[in-house]
């Protein structure tokens, strides 16, 4: 089936980096720039609108995605939110209208969770489920005040101010940084003035206030410094080093996924020299003894897709994966995987590296963008000497640039994968050289038209509305089954991604989370209720079903034998294959 992407085109609407907003003239803004991945990608704006009231405008783009909100806030005696109305769109380009109201005894509270009203003080701070980044100023404010350097979140949680540093910037300004833990899985950085916000910078994402702009990159290095200074005190705080262990009395989870009870497993260096009955072999007088009762030892697991950075490491490891594979990151990958094979940050054994490469443009990944062909060439080369084993190749990329790329990456012994570039089918790319496709999307979109822009979020929306439709018992199908077995293509499905997107509905927990929700802090938490795509009326079934024929299509690549989460055996390394021979 071939559908016409003018139709498509018509409705998706997209929001341009710096929309006009209705709001007063600029001298009476504070204004900031919002930096994403190096490009200047949006406008952060704010003004007093009363006494205790202020007005702001928050808008970025990211490939056709990004957020654009109205915000209102007003504040009470004690600095904390009485008030607030958020309007826009969020990331995925989802429509809000929250608010918050309070008296003098309780709060109202309207959001994607629906209306709730509670006991309510004063004393605590509504935090938004979408918004601008203006709350991030006023908890600052309030923990900067607090005694006790915490504060009550409203309604349930809490944030505390962990430490407050003077620094000054090379133009002479003596700003502070704060970090704030109890928000999100890594603590918050606040840049203050005063008790004014002047800067956010989180990963790629960077709000900075204009005139301090020449100071952003400056700001990036001091804070990256501070990060790893707190990740390595983590490192070292909970590294252990010995030369023989002991775990007694363990259940262990054998690769036959059986269940052994309470066993002995006896540990030299890197492998495993024994697994007996509690109790059957005496411990070394020099093992350092664990005990293991009451709970289960298990194979570190593998996460087949990662884009790896220093916070996200500890985190794998706390969720028991032990190596990934990861699939498009900066060049500086290899000196982040040393720090973790060293445990100077904790993280996890990266496998397989895959150097990213996407073509100029307004949707551009904005890491490794090349204008030419030539410079294409040129990066896989790049990749090559710096120990990358695989190339991705990303939406952006021309059509004719395949080819030669994918040449180009195989006479280096490099493997190619990717997304399927704008204006090609996955039968296209895979016969021009792709060894992988990223994203069970792609795959999809090879049965609607090779005119579909998969730059935009057209990429998602087309095989979510259309994926349910898709005959897996058609000649054209089989006959994709086929290639992909023929030329031995590895699919790297994503599902869980999917999932949320398209079954997830706004206001009801994720079923890609709900197993695990409660153990998050509150902002992760109240991401899990934000519903994926934008979705109502008869498209709330028809996503779903979307998502089931992305199941049956898992299921049927399985039974055929096309390659899933596999990691082919040049990237296997010597973890892998230590661990592989302890049975």
């Amino acid at each position: 089936m071939k559908y016409s992407i003018i139709t498509f085109l018509i409705a998706i609407g997209l929001t341009t980096a710096c929309t006009q907003s209705n709001t007063p003239d600029t001298a009476d803004k504070t204004i900031y720039d919002v930096v994403f991945r190096e490009n200047l990608a949006g406008i952060y704006e704010k003004w007093k609108t009363a006494d205790n009231g202020f007005g702001y405008y928050y808008t970025y783009t990211d490939r056709g995605r990004g957020p654009e909100y109205k915000e209102e806030i007003s504040l009470n005696e004690q600095n904390f939110i009485s008030n607030q109305t958020v309007k826009g769109v969020n990331y995925l380009k989802v429509s809000i209208d929250e608010s918050f109201s309070s008296d003098e005894a309780t709060a109202v509270s309207k959001n994607l969770m629906g209306t709730s009203k509670g006991d309510f003080d004063g004393g605590q701070l509504y935090f938004r489920y979408d918004g601008s980044p203006a709350i991030y100023e006023v908890l600052a404010q309030l923990l900067l005040k607090a005694e006790t350097g915490k504060v009550a979140l409203y309604p349930e949680g809490a944030a505390e101010l962990v430490k407050k540093m003077p620094l000054q910037l090379s133009n002479g300004e003596s700003v502070e940084l704060l970090v704030i833990k109890g928000l999100d899985l890594d603590p918050t950085y606040v840049w203050m003035m005063g008790d004014q916000m002047v800067g956010k910078i989180a990963g790629n994402l960077h709000i900075v206030r204009k005139d301090l702009s020449d100071m952003r990159l400056e700001m990036k290095k001091l804070q990256g410094e501070i990060e790893d200074e707190s990740l390595i005190e983590v490192a070292k705080n909970l590294t252990h080093s010995f030369d023989k262990a002991v775990i007694q009395n363990v259940n262990v989870f054998t690769k036959k996924g059986i269940l052994l009870p309470n066993q002995d497993v006896f540990v030299e260096g890197k492998t495993i020299k024994a697994i007996v009955a509690a109790g059957k072999k005496a411990a070394d007088k020099d093992a350092i003894v664990i005990d293991g009762a009451g709970k289960t030892l298990m194979p570190g697991m593998f996460d087949m897709h990662t884009h790896n950075d220093k916070f996200r490491g500890i985190l794998y490891l706390a969720g028991g994966v032990t190596s990934v594979r990861d699939m498009a990151n900066n060049k500086q990958l290899k000196g982040l995987a040393a720090q973790f094979d060293n445990n100077e940050i904790l993280g996890p054994h990266i496998v397989a590296y895959c150097g990213i490469i996407d073509g100029s443009g307004p949707y551009a990944n904005q890491r490794n963008v090349v204008e030419t062909l030539e410079e294409g060439l040129a990066e896989i080369q790049d990749y090559k000497n710096l120990g990358y084993g695989q190339i991705k190749l990303y939406s952006s990329i021309r059509p004719e640039w395949v080819a030669p790329l994918t040449e180009k990456a195989h006479e280096l012994g490099m493997r190619v994968s990717g997304h399927i570039p704008a204006y090609m089918t996955a039968t296209q790319a895979i016969n021009q050289g792709y060894n992988e496709i990223q994203h069970i999307n792609m795959l999809f979109l090879n049965f609607l038209s090779d005119t579909i822009d998969t730059r935009t979020p057209l990429r998602f929306t087309m095989p979510a509305q259309h994926g349910a439709d898709l005959d897996l018992s058609s000649k054209e199908y089989l006959d994709f089954v086929s290639l992909l077995l023929e030329k031995d293509i590895l699919v790297d499905p994503t599902a869980a991604i999917f999932e949320n997107m398209l079954v997830a509905q706004s206001g009801e927990l994720s079923p890609t989370y709900e197993a695990v929700a409660s153990r998050f802090p509150i902002i992760d938490q109240r991401g899990f209720y934000t519903g994926g795509l934008s979705k109502e009326g008869e498209q709330v079934a028809r996503y779903k079903a979307s998502f089931d024929k992305m199941l049956a299509v898992f299921l049927i690549y399985f039974r055929k034998g096309c390659p899933l989460f596999r990691v082919p055996t040049d990237c296997l390394g010597s973890y892998i294959i230590e661990s592989l021979s302890c049975t």
